[in-house]
């Protein structure tokens, strides 16, 4: 699905344009996956927007960040009153909210000692599977590529570099 662009992103606490919020082509999680993230729906309601589950999505990140030994410089009530902020400045009634925490720029290599950096961004974005997805239903496929074993890496932790194997079945999927 394409990417609709909005207004801002709130990116290290504070809120920034969208073209602002960029990270150096050096960071740590660029070379070695260390981010971790949440993926939340936010649905319109009679009342107005309604993030669903936001204090459980933010302890979930925190908690996908402490595993990783990553200290988020926020607590859960900050970015869930970042993600609100968010759905706000950009006038959404509906999106999808993308907070990520990822180690910045410092030092190369294993040793993970950088900064965490952490941005939220929200934007429109329909049913998963899409219009026609939904409407005409979908072809399905069995991908040659397993989630590695959990003894492998801590998979209770939502993070970046877990969902390649996921990445290579969705493009396995697609060409079939």
């Amino acid at each position: 699905m394409a990417l609709a662009k909005t207004k801002y992103i709130w990116m290290n606490g504070r809120m920034v344009g969208w073209e602002e919020a960029n990270v150096h082509v050096l960071t740590h999680a660029l070379h070695y996956g260390s981010s971790v993230f949440e993926g939340i729906r936010c649905y319109e309601t009679s009342r107005g927007p309604a993030i669903f589950r936001l204090k459980e999505h933010m302890v979930r990140l925190k908690q996908s960040a402490d595993i990783y030994m990553m200290k988020l410089p926020y607590t859960v009530e900050e970015l869930c009153m970042a993600a609100i902020e968010v759905v706000k400045a950009n006038n959404l009634k509906e999106c999808y909210i993308r907070p990520i925490a990822f180690r910045g720029t410092g030092e190369m290599g294993l040793q993970a000692r950088n900064p965490v950096e952490v941005a939220i961004a929200a934007w429109p974005w329909g049913p998963y599977l899409g219009e026609e997805g939904q409407k005409k239903g979908i072809r399905v496929k069995v991908s040659s590529h397993i989630r590695p074993p959990p003894n492998s890496l801590p998979m209770n932790a939502k993070a970046g570099g877990h969902y390649l194997s996921s990445i290579l079945a969705k493009m396995e999927a697609v060409q079939a």
